[in-house]
């Protein structure tokens, strides 16, 4: 079975002014689909930067991506924005919400932006699970970091993308809502089958993926 990401010798460099500085010197991994992995390492290590340029957030400065069978760092900045709103959802440590708009709204939104547009089933079958169908109506001041998160894990997957990256998704938490957090995700993937690759710098949430990944100086030196 092919790994739906995959990369090759994948490199970046930082150049600012005359300097410059690797943030990735050469990796090559492959994550299977549906497989659960959590990449650690200190502060700097590159980790960030991987999973920015898996996502197409930003593009390497050599080496290759492969996502769901497509070669991610040849397209096109417009096609990697359309071909990563279907198949890649973002979880961010600082949640992301728009405060103007409600638990609803903004998961909603998410909806509405993808081609195939808002679909209530799915909708309602995504908050059921996060367990944050009595708090739509409220407006993301009004929502614990937990809630918020679990609102913005909903609005990541409410799409069906077939990846979720998450960015040190229990950051923000306390210890009881990163917990919460951490068992939605295993549910997640375990329910639905969805492929998820998390950052942490706290070793008991990576003991709740599959895999660990260990970075340092920009290299996997542990997987």
């Amino acid at each position: 079975m092919d790994p739906i990401i995959a990369t090759e010798d994948l490199k970046k460099i930082y150049r600012l002014g005359k300097v410059d500085t690797p943030a990735l010197r050469g990796v090559t991994l492959q994550i299977q689909d549906g497989e659960f992995a959590a990449i650690v390492g200190p502060s700097g290590c590159g980790k960030s930067t991987l999973l920015y340029l898996l996502g197409g957030l930003a593009s390497p400065t050599s080496g290759r991506i492969f996502v769901d069978g497509n070669e991610y760092s040849s397209m096109t900045d417009a096609e990697r924005t359309r071909f990563r709103r279907h198949k890649v959802g973002f979880v961010f440590q600082r949640f992301n919400l728009l405060p103007t708009l409600t638990a609803r709204g903004n998961i909603a939104l998410a909806q509405a932006i993808h081609d195939h547009g808002y679909d209530p089933h799915r909708f309602q079958s995504v908050t059921e699970m996060l367990g944050i169908g009595a708090k739509l109506d409220h407006r993301p001041f009004a929502l614990s970091g937990g809630e918020q998160q679990r609102v913005a894990i909903a609005r990541a997957v409410v799409c069906e993308p077939k990846i979720l990256l998450a960015d040190e998704p229990t950051g923000n938490l306390d210890s009881g809502n990163s917990q919460l957090v951490l068992n939605m995700l295993r549910t997640l993937n375990r329910s639905l089958h969805q492929t998820i690759l998390m950052i942490t710098h706290n070793p008991e949430a990576a003991a709740i993926s599959d895999r660990i990944i260990h970075m340092r100086d920009g290299l996997v030196i542990e997987d």
